[in-house]
C-alpha cells in the first residue's frame, strides 16, 4: 500500500471516529425537547419549566468548555473526549431513572458537563491527526455529523417513545452513546497523543515562567476575542432562524405550518450542503477570513430580503436554501481561522473558549 494511500485511510478512519463522537453530542441535545408534551403530563409542570432544562444543560456545557479546553491540552483530546462522551451518555440515561423534575434538572448538568468536551477535544485531534491538505474536508464533516446528530434525535426518541414509553427511549439513547465509547477503546489508538504532539506541549510549558496566567491572558487578546464574538453571534442567529423562523414566515408570507416548515427544512439542508462545499474551498484558500465575511454577508443579504417582505412566497423557500448554503460555507473556514491563531499545544483551550459562544448563545432558549 502505497504511503498516499494510508494517509488517506488514516486520514478517513480518524475523521470517522470523531465525526461519530460529534453526531452523539448533538443527538443529545435534542433528546428531551421533542418529550416535552410528555413530560409535561409527566411531572406536571409549565412549559416555561421544562425549558429550563437545555437553559442548564448549554449553561453547563459553555460555562465549562473552557476549563475542558485546559483539560484536553493537559492530559490529552482522547482521554477528555471519552470521559465526557461516558458521562454525557451516562446522564441520558439517568433521564430515564428520574421520577422528580429535580432529576431531570440535576442530569441536564451533569449531561452539559460531559457535552462541554467535544469541541475542544474534537478540534483539537483533528487539527494534530489530519493532513493539512485535508483539513477543510476534515472541519466540514465535523460540522456536518454534528447535523446528523439534530437530524435523527427526535425521529429516534419519538419514535422509541411510541413504541414503549418515553423511559425507555432516553435509556436506549444513553447506552447508543456507551457504544460509541466502546467503540473509541476499540479502535481509537489513532487518537493517541504521538510524541511530537507531546512536545509541542511541553516546549510551551517550558517557555512559560507563570504558564497557567499566561494561557489564561492568551484568551483575552483581540484576535481570540473576535472568534469568540463571531461564533456566539453567528449562532444566536441561526438559532433563531430555527427557532422563530416557521412562526415568521407564517406572519409575513402567510404560509401554511407545512409550507413554512419546509422552507426551515430547506434552510437546513441547504446549510448542510454549504457546509460540505465549505470544507472543499477551505482546502483551497488561504485566506479563510474572505470566505468567513463574504459567507455571512450574503447569508444575511438573504435573510434581509425575506424579512422584509421582497419576495414572493413561492421564491421563499429557494431563498432560504441559498441562505442556509452561504452560512454553511462558513463553518470550516471558521475553524481553520481558529487554526492559525493557536499556538502549538494549545488547541484544546483556544477551540474551546472560542466555541463557548455556542452554546452559551443557545441559553436563552
Amino acid at each position: 500500500m502505497s504511503n498516499r494511500v494510508a494517509d488517506l485511510r488514516h486520514d478517513l478512519r480518524v475523521m470517522g471516529l470523531v465525526g461519530s463522537a460529534h453526531a452523539s453530542s448533538h443527538f443529545f441535545h435534542l433528546i428531551l425537547p421533542p418529550l416535552f408534551p410528555i413530560l409535561k403530563l409527566d411531572f406536571d409542570v409549565s412549559f416555561a419549566a421544562l425549558g429550563l432544562l437545555p437553559t442548564l444543560f448549554y449553561g453547563a456545557s459553555g460555562i465549562a468548555q473552557t476549563i475542558a479546553g485546559f483539560l484536553v491540552d493537559r492530559f490529552g483530546a482522547r482521554r477528555i473526549l471519552l470521559l465526557g462522551l461516558t458521562l454525557l451518555s451516562l446522564s441520558v440515561i439517568g433521564y430515564g431513572f428520574c421520577f422528580s423534575f429535580w432529576g431531570l434538572m440535576f442530569f441536564s448538568i451533569t449531561a452539559g458537563l460531559g457535552n462541554s468536551v467535544f469541541h475542544p477535544a474534537d478540534l483539537s485531534i483533528l487539527t494534530n491527526k489530519i493532513s493539512t491538505k485535508r483539513l477543510g474536508k476534515a472541519y466540514a464533516i465535523h460540522a456536518f455529523s454534528g447535523n446528523i446528530g439534530w437530524a435523527l434525535a427526535p425521529i429516534f426518541i419519538v419514535t422509541l417513545a411510541s413504541f414503549w414509553d418515553w423511559r425507555t427511549a432516553t435509556i436506549l439513547a444513553g447506552l447508543i452513546g456507551l457504544i460509541i465509547v466502546l467503540m473509541f477503546f476499540l479502535s481509537g489508538e489513532l487518537l493517541i497523543e504521538n510524541s511530537a504532539e507531546k512536545q509541542a506541549k511541553n516546549s510551551v510549558s517550558l517557555k512559560k515562567t507563570n504558564p497557567l496566567f499566561s494561557q489564561i491572558t492568551a484568551l483575552l487578546s483581540s484576535t481570540v476575542i473576535s472568534c469568540f464574538l463571531f461564533f456566539t453571534f453567528l449562532a444566536a442567529a441561526l438559532i433563531g432562524i430555527q427557532t422563530f423562523g416557521v412562526s415568521a414566515l407564517q406572519a409575513l408570507y402567510a404560509l401554511t405550518l407545512t409550507s413554512a416548515t419546509a422552507a426551515l427544512t430547506a434552510f437546513l439542508i441547504g446549510s448542510a450542503l454549504g457546509i460540505l462545499t465549505g470544507g472543499v474551498i477551505a482546502d483551497k484558500v488561504k485566506k479563510h477570513q474572505i470566505v468567513a465575511i463574504l459567507g455571512v454577508a450574503l447569508a444575511c443579504f438573504v435573510l434581509v430580503i425575506i424579512g422584509g417582505n421582497f419576495i414572493s412566497p413561492y421564491f421563499v423557500l429557494p431563498a432560504l436554501a441559498l441562505s442556509g448554503f452561504f452560512s454553511g460555507i462558513t463553518a470550516p473556514s471558521r475553524d481553520m481561522l481558529v487554526r492559525k491563531i493557536t499556538p502549538p499545544g494549545a488547541s484544546g483551550r483556544i477551540f474551546g473558549f472560542v466555541y463557548s459562544g455556542l452554546d452559551l448563545s443557545l441559553i436563552h432558549i
